[in-house]
């Protein structure tokens, strides 16, 4: 279990980190969220004992990351936003270089190596220099490095920055896969699109404050009193969207990309049923209508709207 307990940084007066708090157990898969400078990355380095914390704490399975930073770094992966690579060094060299410096056993390291390759789909370039891998495959070796101790925690900061859309998918089933694995894994991101699907667990962090955390399923599910509706009608959506505007239990009534109206109602499932009703009655050309299911994005502009002000 990871248990992050008041942590706080300050630099000169300046909180960058205030105080937070959340508990992790083995097989979450935790997005950790936020706009840029909200304190994601310096929280991360101070799990990482890479960052010594002003106060507060943390701790990985009972080892304090203050009392004792060198077993933490045994039991912990990280991967930096911005990675290191050797060139003119193949992929099992690189590997074997890390397995050496944590220690693996010299007659463990070939099975190890070959192990960690397998998972992260990297076997056929095990004797590829590393110069000459595509930036996904890059990113899948810098992972690769991560586990060559099997770690019990990985701390991914902005993993899938840079890649592309396949890269970016098959980073994703490669993370989700750890997490059926037993590990405990901390993706770190501003770009809400690339967690959601994969990630169990959420936090969102703006100002150095941790806002709001708690499984993904309830913190995007629609609350009793807010839905978020999209309509389609037939023809032009104007007349339709006007009508909507001017109800008092109605906001937020836009047109969208597609250019169905987006809208969110204040009320419950009767309210919605009662607001069908009336666009019908009212003649106008409704074809769907439906209750949104809040995405990541909603989520942290709901929760941050007011953290920000």
């Amino acid at each position: 279990m990871l248990v992050v307990d008041n942590l706080k940084k300050d630099y000169n007066g300046f909180q960058a980190v205030q105080g937070i708090s959340f508990e992790l157990e083995p097989g979450d898969v935790f997005a950790f969220i936020g706009s840029n400078g909200a304190g994601k990355t310096t929280t991360i380095r101070m799990i990482a004992t890479l960052l010594e914390p002003s106060s507060g704490t943390a701790s990985l399975f009972g080892v304090d990351v203050t009392k004792d930073p060198m077993a933490i770094r045994r039991m912990l992966g990280y991967m930096p936003d911005f990675f290191g690579l050797y060139d003119d060094v193949k992929v099992w060299e690189y590997l074997d270089f890390f397995a050496t410096i944590y220690e693996v056993p010299p007659r463990e390291r070939r099975k190890v190596i070959d192990n960690v390759l397998e998972l992260t789909d990297l076997s056929s370039k095990r004797d590829a220099f590393v110069q000459s891998l595509s930036r996904g495959m890059q990113q899948r070796l810098c992972l690769a490095r991560c586990l060559v101790h099997d770690p019990k925690l990985l701390l991914l900061d902005e993993p899938a920055s840079g890649l592309d859309p396949r890269a970016r998918s098959e980073l994703k089933e490669l993370i989700l896969e750890l997490g059926r694995m037993g590990k405990i894994v901390i993706v770190s991101s501003h770009i809400l699109p690339e967690l959601e699907g994969f990630c169990n667990k959420v936090g969102i962090v703006e100002r150095g404050q941790l806002l709001s955390f708690g499984p993904t399923s309830d913190l995007t599910r629609s609350s009793g009193t807010t839905k978020h509706l999209v309509i389609s009608t037939l023809g032009s959506p104007e007349g339709t969207l006007a009508w909507l505007t001017s109800q008092p239990n109605l906001t937020e009534a836009r047109l969208n990309k597609d250019g169905n109206i987006e809208c969110s109602l204040e009320g419950d499932d009767a309210a919605q049923a009662q607001l069908l009703k009336s666009l019908v009655e009212a003649n106008l050309p409704i074809r769907t209508f439906a209750d949104r299911r809040i995405d990541l994005e909603d989520v942290f502009f709901q929760v941050t709207t007011g953290a920000v002000n």
